[in-house]
């Protein structure tokens, strides 16, 4: 077989994979996208934030996402804090240093996706599914292509690329090749959910927000979808749980105790099977190599708490076409390059975990989350408390592209 050659070489065919291969191809590379599934697959993650607005734009879908319908979701509505009545964030208070980005998506994962990788197709991306990568190619310690296999019973491939981007999601191929993935030791989590049908949804302007209600042991989750499902999720410590029927019975308990859950679903009925996971937060040691980088969920995952990881999937794939296409045109800045990659993806990833881990103790009051929130984003405070809070956890005060940044600040390699 002839050996293949692309540009770049991209492994994982969610949001992070098919938008940094769109970007690419649009400004002109051959780019090779490989995914294990066949789309439309199930994934968890519905609820977006409105720092996903501005790469949609770039990517140049967002008629097709208003045509779609998906539930416009203006806010979050939370039960959590000292004071357990509910209390809601909408995105148009942010302030005017956001833009026009007063919305995000409740979004079904199979369809969204399915959107995301037919653009990246329509862009010349060439995709293999149902397509599992094997190894990756070095020489003289430079990542330069990978080995694929089709099918269950298929020949071994070979693919040699310029640069290779790791968007593998949570398998995290060569992060774990290299055992450099690094635990939160104290966001340990298990998720439990399921889809109901029949309940009811928020009142007025909050009608599409994602309810989060802290309990005891955890937090619940509920987002309105638009095929007329809800999903329900329960969120806890690891340490809490037992086998796979006890942990069923803590979500519907946990249910049962809610308030404003309870009150949303009580002429629901469950409509699909339980799925859980491990939500434990971790991040990879260094986010590149030489002729590689990794994004999305490969390069780290955050406690869903605030729905970030398709923010952080779409904002590190759209710097990760930026940074690629630089290095391309200079490559003798390629460590300089990636380094600012990393500085900027880090930077943003490092301080929601520091706040998701503060915003876990539900004992405080909304304010001090407010004042939380601007210590980390807004220690000038050009901005209100308030306005500070609802920009990070929109992801509107998120992952800066360092590539059009004043090239006279050093970045130390």
């Amino acid at each position: 077989m002839v050996e293949q050659v692309f540009d770049v070489a991209i492994v994982g065919g969610g949001p992070s994979g098919t938008t940094c291969a769109a970007l690419l191809a649009k400004k002109g590379h051959s780019v090779l996208l490989i995914e294990k599934e066949k789309f439309p697959r199930y994934h968890i993650g519905e609820s977006t934030v409105p720092g996903i607005l501005p790469v949609l734009e770039e990517l140049g879908i967002v008629e097709e996402m208003a045509q779609h319908a998906f539930v416009i979701k203006r806010g979050i509505t939370l039960v959590w804090g000292k004071d357990r009545k509910p209390w809601d964030v909408n995105f148009a208070d942010a302030g005017p240093l956001t833009g026009p980005y007063d919305h995000a998506f409740q979004v079904v994962r199979s369809e969204f996706d399915s959107i995301l990788l037919t653009n990246a197709r329509r862009s010349g991306v060439a995709v293999l599914e149902e397509t599992s990568v094997v190894d990756f190619l070095f020489e003289q310690g430079r990542c330069c292509g990978l080995k694929y296999v089709q099918g269950q019973n298929g020949m071994q491939s070979t693919v040699r690329a310029r640069f290779i981007v790791d968007a593998s999601g949570q398998n995290t191929l060569l992060a774990r090749k290299y055992d450099l993935l690094e635990w939160d030791e104290g966001l340990k989590n298990v998720a439990i959910w399921a889809y109901y049908q029949g309940g009811k949804a928020l009142d007025g302007y909050a009608a599409g927000n994602i309810l989060v209600e802290n309990m005891q042991d955890g937090w619940l989750w509920l987002i309105p979808l638009h095929d007329g499902t809800q999903s329900i999720g329960l969120v806890m410590p690891a340490g809490h749980t037992g086998g796979r029927q006890a942990l069923e019975q803590k979500f519907q308990d946990m249910i049962a105790s809610s308030v404003e859950t309870r009150r949303l679903l009580a002429s629901a009925q469950r409509a699909s099977n339980y799925r859980t996971a491990r939500d434990w937060s971790y991040k990879s040691k260094t986010f590149y190599g030489s002729g590689f980088l990794l994004t999305g969920d490969a390069a780290g995952f955050v406690d869903p708490l605030f729905s970030t990881g398709v923010f952080l999937a779409l904002r590190g794939g759209s710097l990760a076409s930026a940074t690629i296409d630089r290095l391309f045109k200079e490559p003798e800045k390629e460590a300089e390059l990636l380094a600012r990659y990393e500085k900027s993806y880090r930077d943003f990833f490092d301080v929601v975990i520091s706040f998701v881990h503060f915003f876990y103790d539900a004992s405080k009051t909304k304010e001090s989350y407010w004042e939380k929130a601007q210590e980390l984003i807004d220690p000038i405070q050009q901005m209100t408390i308030r306005q500070d809070f609802i920009r990070l956890i929109s992801g509107q005060a998120g992952i800066v592209d360092v590539m059009k940044l004043d090239w006279s600040e050093e970045v130390q390699v």
